[in-house]
């Protein structure tokens, strides 16, 4: 049967599953998921003419939120204890008609995988695998480069889950995860969701462009500066909305306005450049939040998180989208609203939203 991989975090499988089933019959394309809680990646299955490719070709990547990457599912192949090389090489053998011409295979294993011993040995496995696959005319070599990369998925020593990505809708991040590193002075972790955040909606070009240095931008909910020292760092001049205290080496750097008052109620005098906001509160309000700045005018771009609910997250994800798209299609404003579960976010989603005009 023609089948994804799908990958996402771990616990939310089936908001996973529901938002590509539901994406999937918007473009006409039927099919419906297999996942078990927790493995941080699920099936997609399609019993009808379409197959992975149709469905890639029309859905991009980035429209997805809680899809952190996917590839097209060639075969599970059982490892046995010795030659599991040879074990991958047979399977492809079988499915050669079906493996486009990679250049590049990546082995990766899940994200909730608790197995020291199989991370280990995932990262010893690459280069003999790949040496073996070019040796046997599995992975070619060659002047211009391949778009497919092999990729193959470890759930544990005994099985092998094998497919194919396409670099023009695959994420630009090994395993859909931006590696990260949190700089010793800032205040606090949350400062790397910001950073993943503008990696994962922004082009290094476009981030060069909107992130220049000496823009305005509001962080709603500050305390004690996450988002805060990342503005700063791009050179920015930040308003800090907070009534609790803001880090003190962060304050000395003579670019932050620390004003204490509610980030839902407080309104700049005039128009920024990017408002941002972490506020933990109902995800609704925060959605009527960025709706209503967006309205007013007062700012061109937003980062802005949604803690979700327990339950009905993907309805409460929905809800939001809906509320927020409604109230500025009605204000006539052009707008781009994207969002994805970041691997820095926990129980929430990540919004970007940008005016167009």
């Amino acid at each position: 049967m023609n089948q994804l991989l799908v990958f996402c975090r771990p616990g939310f499988e089936n908001e996973c599953g529901r938002e590509l089933t539901d994406v999937a019959a918007w473009q006409g394309v039927f099919g419906f998921f297999h996942a078990r809680p927790g493995d941080g990646y699920l099936r997609f299955s399609l019993p009808g003419p379409e197959t992975p490719a149709d469905l890639m070709a029309r859905v991009p990547l980035a429209d997805l939120v809680f899809a952190r990457d996917w590839c097209q599912w060639l075969a599970d192949v059982p490892l046995p204890d010795t030659d599991r090389v040879g074990a991958v090489l047979a399977a492809l053998r079988q499915h050669r008609q079906a493996l486009p011409a990679c250049q590049r295979v990546e082995v990766r294993i899940p994200e909730a995988n608790t197995d020291r011993d199989l991370g280990n040995f995932a990262r010893k496995w690459v280069a003999p695998l790949a040496r073996a696959l070019r040796d046997a005319g599995l992975l070619v070599e060659g002047a211009e480069p391949s778009r497919y990369r092999l990729e193959v998925m470890l759930p544990d020593f005994q099985t092998a889950l094998l497919g194919v990505s396409d670099a023009r809708n695959r994420s630009p991040f090994s395993a859909g995860i931006p590696r990260l590193r949190l700089p010793a002075d800032a205040p606090s972790r949350s400062a790397l969701k910001l950073e993943e955040a503008w990696k994962v909606f922004l082009t290094p070009e476009r981030a060069e462009d909107v992130l220049a240095g000496g823009r305005k931008a509001v962080d709603l909910g500050a305390a004690p500066g996450g988002w805060t020292y990342q503005l700063v760092r791009q050179g920015m001049l930040v308003s800090a909305i907070d009534n609790g205290p803001m880090d003190p080496d962060l304050m000395a750097s003579g670019q932050v306005e620390h004003v204490r008052a509610d980030g839902f109620r407080w309104r700049p005098q005039r128009a920024v450049d990017w408002m941002v906001c972490d506020i933990v509160d109902q995800p609704r309000k925060t959605a009527d939040l960025a709706a209503a700045w967006f309205e007013e005018r007062l700012c061109r771009y937003s980062i802005f998180n949604l803690k979700l609910p327990m339950k009905k997250r993907y309805e409460e994800w929905s809800s939001c989208r809906e509320l927020i798209e409604s109230r500025l299609q009605a204000a006539g404003i052009r707008f781009r609203l994207r969002a994805r579960q970041l691997y820095h976010d926990r129980e929430e989603i990540t919004c970007f939203l940008e005016r167009l005009d």
